[in-house]
């Protein structure tokens, strides 16, 4: 599975971006998909998972109410809605998708990654 992130960019603290992660050469077939983020200096982070259905979603503390993470099965793509944006969001955001159905937070979970995609929250 290749993975492409997209919808990154600029956006002033407070506002709202939304990031895409669409699957080629094969389709997410029973695949969990994931957003990681590594802001400049810093480890690689978990931000939300979704499980195969779209019934199970987790997310990181800090992002917890102000990001939704939703899936469209029919389109290929997995969405990351980023709202309330803060200056602390700044990263490149990662998209990964699991060999599993459901998968947690951490990393090695992910067999297939994204080349990131970087969202820059201005204050």
């Amino acid at each position: 599975v290749q993975l492409q992130a997209s919808g990154g960019g600029l956006v002033q603290a407070g506002g709202s971006q939304r990031l895409s992660c669409s699957a080629s050469g094969r389709t997410f077939s029973n695949n969990a998909v994931a957003w990681f983020r590594q802001a400049p200096g810093k480890e690689r982070e978990f931000v939300a998972s979704i499980s195969w259905t779209g019934s199970g979603t987790v997310y990181s503390d800090s992002v917890k109410g102000r990001f939704t993470i939703s899936r469209s099965r029919t389109k290929n793509t997995v969405y990351l809605q980023m709202d309330s944006l803060k200056s602390e969001d700044t990263a490149v955001y990662y998209c990964a998708a699991a060999l599993r159905s459901v998968a947690g937070k951490e990393r090695q979970e992910y067999r297939y990654w994204g080349q990131g995609t970087l969202v820059t929250v201005s204050s």
